[in-house]
């Protein structure tokens, strides 16, 4: 019977996602407050707040489509077992990416949107 190197791709793979997530997370959180003060200068409050249900949002989304990619095929040698891992991380990194454009575009909308509003509703007397 051949070695099995899956559970050192899980414990090598749940680590480095927890580890990509904080850290993207704490990133993004920070200059992501800066932007949404810019998109909610009237609501000075509004911007942190908004800021933290995004973080936890991401923690939710992130860490649970990471635990749900956990899951493989058996790793019978150690190269099979690094492109395992290097195949989750990839996709796992992906999925981030994607989410932070999204997030971007978002962000975007409601800059825009608020823009308009007030160039709508006219100068301040």
């Amino acid at each position: 019977m051949s070695p099995d190197y899956l559970p050192h791709v899980y414990l090598a793979y749940a680590s480095l996602a927890l580890i990509l997530t904080v850290y993207l997370a704490r990133t993004l959180s920070q200059n992501g407050e800066v932007f949404l003060a810019s998109v909610f200068p009237e609501e000075p409050r509004l911007a942190p707040a908004v800021n933290r249900l995004l973080v936890v949002g991401f923690y939710l989304v992130n860490l649970g489509w990471a635990l749900m990619m956990l899951r493989a095929p058996s790793a019978e040698t150690v190269t099979i077992a690094i492109e395992t891992l290097a195949r989750k991380l990839g996709i796992l990194l992906l999925v981030l990416a994607a989410m932070h454009f999204g997030n971007l575009l978002v962000f975007h909308w409601l800059r825009t949107r608020g823009r308009e509003a007030a160039a709508a509703a006219g100068p301040l007397e």
